[in-house]
């Protein structure tokens, strides 16, 4: 979906990190990183594939021989150098030939394995070698507006799914065969696949990330349902909503539901370029410590998003970076009464030059069915 020039640019700005950095050289295998570097969703085998991206120079995308074509072809004219190693041959010292220098630091990206990364340190003692997830997360952060058309599609297909929930979420019906439900719904909203669905019910509702099992959702349950995929642009989707089974709920889970509320709109109005991702977390905490739930709020407000469910930026206590325009990241605040019954509101949001944009659009209040 990327054309070539922006993939160039993006190679320019992590090779000017990479400096920045004061890096020899950063180093990239399959995952989120190298496709949003290159373009090449490379599968992530026992066999080497490595972008070396040095200081200043030539990159290097190194392959397995029997990946090379697929790797052209998926670079298409984005003019990036192609090293390949039979099977059987020294990929490590493929890749040791290709840095500028074999002392220094190199930074490796985080889900680099250890059995490509162990026989690099043995072959370069000299070498240093630290995690690039800061900086790679830093990179990917600042969404285009390309990229946030994309989001805006994948959140417009996920609200669409948590619409038609009325058509699965009721008495009788196990946890387990309502996700059944929401997977296939998932995909038919246009998701290449399903990530993940929560559907929490009852007492289950006060664990965040439960797996659906085999309760049988009963009337007056709160019930969490949590839902995400990947769209075929790459773009992830999460949305939480808060369903109640039947036209009444247990009245301390109504009071702290406002609260609730009260506090996932403060974090979302609090988001706007300059702000600390803290204090959103700490708009969206404040409102629920005020009621008296705040031991009860487990997690951070929330993640970023977009070619992975979670990444950078991170909104939680202790995160002092600034927003900037073009973050795009969840607000999840929750509340959860172990062994009763839990709740949690989640949007995708978008700092914007003047403010924030919702991504998700579904009314927030709770929903009864």
């Amino acid at each position: 979906m990327w054309t070539a020039e922006e993939l160039r640019r993006r190679l320019d700005r992590a090779q000017q990190e990479v400096a920045r950095q004061g890096w020899t050289a950063l180093l990239v295998t399959p995952g989120p990183d190298l496709r949003y570097l290159t373009g090449y969703e490379a599968l992530p085998l026992e066999r080497l594939t490595c972008l070396v991206l040095p200081a200043t120079g030539e990159a290097t995308l190194i392959v397995p021989r029997l990946e090379r074509a697929a790797a052209e072809a998926a670079l298409g004219d984005l003019r990036l150098r192609l090293a390949d190693h039979p099977d059987g041959g020294d990929a490590a010292g493929l890749l040791a030939g290709t840095l500028p220098d074999t002392t220094g630091v190199v930074g490796v990206v985080d889900a680099m394995p250890a059995a490509h990364l162990l026989p690099l340190q043995r072959l370069l003692p000299g070498l240093r070698w630290v995690e690039a997830g800061r900086a790679t997360g830093s990179l990917r952060a600042v969404k285009s507006p390309a990229e946030i058309a994309a989001l805006a599609e994948a959140g417009a297909a996920i609200d669409e799914v948590h619409r038609q929930l009325h058509r699965w979420l009721r008495p009788g019906r196990t946890e387990a065969e309502v996700a059944a439900d929401i997977d296939v719904a998932i995909r038919d909203a246009g998701h290449a696949r399903t990530d993940f669905v929560i559907v929490a019910a009852g007492p289950n509702a006060a664990s965040p990330h439960h797996s659906s099992g085999p309760r049988i959702i009963e009337r007056g349950d709160p019930v969490v349902v949590d839902i995400g995929g990947t769209m075929p642009s790459g773009y992830c989707s999460d949305c939480t909503r808060t369903y109640v089974i039947g036209p009444s709920a247990p009245a301390d889970f109504t009071d702290y539901y406002a609260v609730l509320q009260a506090a996932q709109r403060a974090a979302v109005a609090a988001v706007r370029p300059d702000v600390s991702a803290e204090a959103v977390d700490a708009a969206a905490r404040s409102p629920i410590e005020q009621a008296g739930y705040g031991e009860l709020f487990l997690h951070r407000t929330g993640h970023g998003i977009g070619l992975e469910t979670h990444e950078d930026p991170y909104i939680v206590a202790g995160n002092t970076d600034p927003l900037v325009a073009g973050m795009a990241f969840s607000v999840e605040p929750g509340i959860y009464r172990a062994g009763a019954h839990g709740a949690r509101i989640e949007d995708i949001v978008v700092c914007t030059t003047v403010g924030v944009r919702r991504l998700n659009t579904t009314d927030t209040g709770l929903v009864h069915l």
